[in-house]
């Protein structure tokens, strides 16, 4: 029997002792009978009105939910045909308040999925005129009124997708054309001449449509550009690249590269001869630079190593290290290593400086435990005897203290590193 059928039970129970009870009494009082049967009709209408009052209330509370759920079934029918989604199908056996639970969450969870649905539309539209004016390119081909299926956002996310990528390799190819093309203005001396020529060396280059027929013609210019170049003037502006990045890398004075101002524009012969020597003296400055800073940044290297309490074989794995062709390259994979080294330093900083402090307190308990052992201390006159034993003392609580709290960050050193700590 349930608990409610239980509390029914016991309600009818009560109501009868109450009944009799109030029999006894008017029993004791002495009322009629006449005025005992109006009393007990009084109790029963208020009890009834009660009652009746009760089950009207949950009669329309049960015509409430049966309302909300078919408001709800056709909300769910319109939205599941909007989203071209399935039906969803209720489950069997359900109680009225059970349906209308489910109904208002499904219910919320279309509505949900809608505004998510027409939220990513809304972004795939305003990508797509983006994409349409940097590209001129024709809008992609969906009807902007109503809700897409799952299957129309997939595919209007895969062609912007597609898009986008064209995009960005038509900008790189951009960006390639006109320093080349601006380049070679340079070289010849020439000054942009065309409201096109403007366009692309004058505009913002996110400005700049990236339609076929302008990608097109940037690459006729430049053909057209380089067609005008002989084969002297070609080496000359490889070697005048190469000065000029080399001037900056080195950061070389004015005063040096004021010499080379006559031959860094004209191309005749005596041109070519001194820009060639210049190049190689730039050339032998770069390796002397490279060579000084690479041993430096090699020193701290070093010192990190220890800091870190790197062992031979992850020193050795850092071959670089050896290397002694000193190029920009090895510089970079050193400024990689030392740059690496500075962040496991920090991360752990607490833990090395931890060991750090281990080893330098331990080298000294063992001195000071040597000395104890000495004979020869008792031949001290002058204080040092107590002080180191007291020192001694300090050191037998303090290192088991520091043991323990080391162990901790070691466990957790080798949990994320999957490897032995020393």
């Amino acid at each position: 029997m349930r608990v409610s059928e239980v509390h029914a039970a016991e309600s009818v129970a009560y109501f009868n002792r109450a009944l009799v009870k109030l029999q006894d009494i008017w029993e004791e009082i002495g009322i009629p009978e006449e005025q005992r049967l109006q009393r007990t009709n009084d109790v029963h209408n208020y009890i009834k009105g009660l009652l009746d009052m009760m089950i009207t209330e949950e009669e329309d509370l049960k015509k409430r939910l049966i309302k909300t759920i078919e408001v709800c079934r056709k909300e769910m029918k319109m939205l599941c045909s909007e989203l071209q989604l399935p039906p969803f199908e209720e489950e069997s056996g359900c109680t009225i308040l059970q349906i209308e639970k489910n109904s208002r969450t499904q219910l919320e969870g279309l509505k949900t999925h809608k505004k998510q649905r027409v939220e990513e539309f809304e972004s795939l539209l305003a990508k797509d005129r983006e994409l349409c004016d940097i590209m001129s390119t024709t809008p992609f081909s969906i009807d902007k009124d109503s809700v897409p299926s799952l299957k129309q956002l997939e595919t209007y996310r895969a062609y912007l997708d597609d898009l986008t990528k064209q995009k960005e390799q038509r900008h790189e190819e951009f960006v390639s054309l006109k320093k080349d093309i601006a380049q070679c203005m340079e070289d010849l001396e020439r000054q942009p001449e065309t409201s096109f020529e403007m366009d692309v060396l004058c505009e913002d280059e996110e400005a700049f449509c990236l339609s076929t027929d302008n990608i097109s013609a940037l690459k006729m210019l430049l053909s057209q550009l380089q067609e005008r170049k002989a084969e002297i003037e070609l080496r000359c502006t490889t070697y005048r690249t190469k000065i000029q990045e080399l001037w900056e890398r080195l950061n070389i004075p004015q005063e040096e590269r004021d010499p080379l101002s006559e031959h860094m524009l004209k191309t005749k012969k005596t041109n070519v001869e001194a820009l060639q020597t210049e190049l190689k003296r730039l050339e032998e400055l770069k390796i002397q630079s490279l060579k000084s800073v690479t041993e430096a940044v090699r020193a701290e290297i070093a010192l990190l190593w220890e800091k870190c309490f790197y062992c031979e074989e992850q020193r050795q794995a850092f071959s670089a290290y050896q290397d002694d062709e000193f190029t920009e390259e090895l510089l970079d994979l050193h400024e990689a290593e030392i740059n690496k080294l500075k962040k496991c330093y920090e991360d752990h900083k607490e833990l090395f400086e931890g060991v750090t402090k281990w080893q330098s307190n331990w080298t000294l308990y063992l001195e000071l435990d040597k000395k104890a052992n000495d004979p020869a201390r008792f031949n001290n006159r002058g204080g040092n005897l107590l002080k180191e034993e007291k020192q001694r003392t300090d050191l037998q609580k303090s290192i088991p203290k520091l043991e323990k709290v080391l162990k901790i960050q070691i466990d957790e050193w080798e949990l994320e590193n999957r490897g032995n700590f020393l």
